[in-house]
């Protein structure tokens, strides 16, 4: 049976409604070398987070993909003291960003280091967090994937095959994304199990057919940040090309970041079901794709 590995826990899809697929609750988008990279207070990023958790847990939301990773200041064990203080589970992955934020230690790490790193935290723990990763997150070059973010990749397409776990990509251009695929391929594992992260940054509609014709999930998770004609038409245009199966929605926002007096302003995560579904609703989306892409596609994507 698969289940969704959480902060609290694995929960079954019939334990769960609506999936938030993509979203942060902590950020440091400085490089890990920076003095004070990724600290802050449990009680802080609480205070500022649990009012962001309970407005979507109002509009019927059960749980919500913390995409921060390793390099961009992934911390577990703040991430559970929100959802132990909020009831929400979260579910974080294991993983490293692209270039430049990648540690010391990730950069020097073989390619079996990396792949026993991913498999022990996707079968223990993240380091003392007691919460286990539940996928795995990396990223790519817009120009193309370096020789440390395939190393990384590679490591972590075999770790995905020892655990199912699905990879994520913050990857911009739909042309790496499809050199992406042929890597996790060629270390045998599937591109069903692949989520092509920001797939709205491509502006070439052909490729996000491509992407999902090799199996792969694609994700518009901009709901919110960019106009609410131009989202819902994209939308529109992935279902009528067949693609809604496939297709993850979120808004890639929040967040408490450390670099910002008392963590900054969060963006709230509320626009998907305040604004985006009812247009989808007006255009003639049906009940039954609502649930596809709020609840069946995020769960059937990330559980295991």
């Amino acid at each position: 049976m698969k289940h969704l590995i959480t902060t609290l826990g694995p929960y079954r899809k019939d334990q769960l409604g609506m999936i938030l697929p993509h979203e942060h609750v902590f950020v440091d988008l400085r490089t890990p070398d920076q003095p004070g990279y990724a600290q802050a207070e449990a009680a802080d990023v609480v205070a500022l987070m649990a009012p962001q958790i309970f407005a979507i847990q109002k509009q019927g939301i059960t749980a919500l993909v913390e995409c921060t990773t390793g390099g961009v200041g992934r911390r577990a064990d703040l991430d559970k003291a929100v959802s132990v203080a909020t009831g929400l589970p979260i579910v974080v992955p294991t993983g490293n960003y692209r270039e430049p934020w990648i540690p010391d230690w990730v950069g020097k790490a073989s390619g079996a280091e990396l792949e026993d790193w991913m498999v022990g935290e996707l079968t223990g723990q993240i380091e003392d967090s007691g919460v286990m990763a539940a996928w795995i997150k990396v990223s790519a070059g817009d120009d193309g994937i370096t020789p440390l973010e395939e190393r990384i990749l590679r490591a972590a397409a075999r770790a995905g095959m020892q655990t199912n776990a699905v990879i994520g990509s913050h990857t911009i251009r739909g042309r790496v994304v499809m050199d992406q695929l042929d890597i996790i391929e060629d270390e045998g594992y599937r591109a069903e199990r692949f989520i092509s992260i920001h797939t709205q940054a491509e502006p070439d509609f052909e490729l996000h057919k491509a992407v999902a014709a090799r199996g792969a999930w694609i994700e518009y998770d901009h709901v919110g940040r960019e106009p609410d004609d131009e989202v819902c038409a994209l939308i529109l245009k992935a279902l009528d090309a067949g693609l809604g199966p496939q297709l993850l929605l979120s808004h890639d926002l929040g967040w408490f970041d450390p670099a910002l007096p008392g963590g900054g302003t969060p963006r709230p995560y509320t626009h998907l079901v305040d604004v985006m579904l009812p247009m989808l609703r007006a255009a003639g989306v049906s009940e039954e794709t609502i649930v596809r892409l709020t609840q069946d596609n995020p769960f059937e994507a990330f559980a295991r």
